[in-house]
């Protein structure tokens, strides 16, 4: 039996839907393995979105929107280009096929060009084949959703053009380079803690153990820990008093 995808796709109700409209009427045939969910700008997705999909069985996520400079509402189609291109760096680092996340333009006159979208997405999917949704991929998504839905990302992508457009208090901008790094570091760092939050939720597990599963320094691997520990989000084990400190969940 052939694999058949199944897509989430979200569709900015003024050009994208539209077009969805208009392939319909038309009769340009694409496979109905997509389900749609209409939003009134592409913007407005949320990226905790993309894992949540994954998570209810999805194989790949589709987000449409107007055309760049034909938005509804100027700039909300470059808004989901930011999101969805930092979500797919967090796919990346948490070692999930960012290729199932597409992002693309389709305006309501071009119902041929929905139709052919949606085909070419759904057979790169299909040659990806399943999403592997085991225990392992399960912790890693909800880690890049916690990231996604934490202050720190958000704020970093909300303030971003304003800290390039305003001086610190030293007169300096802050460049799109700098700025760039700033984001990579920060939605690293909130992705392994994350992870670590995860792996601890389960059992609890030594400093070494974290270092092993995650691939990382064991030096590197204690700064998180003291950095979760100091926020109240990871704790010690009680009951491994006087022997090697394992870490668990703070409830």
């Amino acid at each position: 039996m052939s694999f058949e995808p199944k897509i989430l796709s979200f569709l900015c109700n003024w050009c994208a839907y539209a077009g969805a409209d208009l392939a319909g009427i038309s009769r340009f045939q694409y496979p109905p393995n997509t389900r749609v969910i209409r939003v009134m700008c592409s913007g407005r997705v949320d990226p905790a979105f993309i894992p949540k999909a994954f998570l209810a069985g999805y194989d790949g996520v589709l987000v449409l929107g107007c055309h760049p400079g034909d938005c509804h509402y100027l700039t909300g189609n470059l808004q989901a280009e930011k999101k969805m291109g930092l979500t797919r760096k967090l796919l990346d680092m948490a070692g999930i096929e960012s290729e199932r996340l597409l992002l693309d333009w389709v305006s309501a006159g071009e119902g041929e060009r929905f139709s052919q979208v949606v085909r070419q997405f759904i057979e790169k999917v299909r040659h990806l084949g399943p999403f592997p949704l085991d225990g392992e991929m399960r912790g890693k998504l909800q880690a890049v959703k916690a990231s996604l839905e934490g202050e720190k990302i958000r704020w970093m992508v909300g303030k971003g053009p304003e800290l390039m457009e305003r001086e610190n208090v030293y007169g300096e901008l802050l460049s799109k380079e700098r700025l760039g790094e700033m984001i990579e570091t920060t939605i690293r760092d909130e992705l392994i803690k994350n992870r670590i939050i995860q792996l601890v939720e389960t059992r609890p597990l030594s400093a070494t153990e974290i270092s092993e599963t995650l691939h990382l320094k064991l030096k590197e691997t204690l700064t998180y820990l003291v950095s979760l520990v100091g926020e109240g989000k990871v704790g010690f084990d009680p009951s491994e008093e006087g022997k090697i400190p394992r870490y668990t969940r703070n409830i």
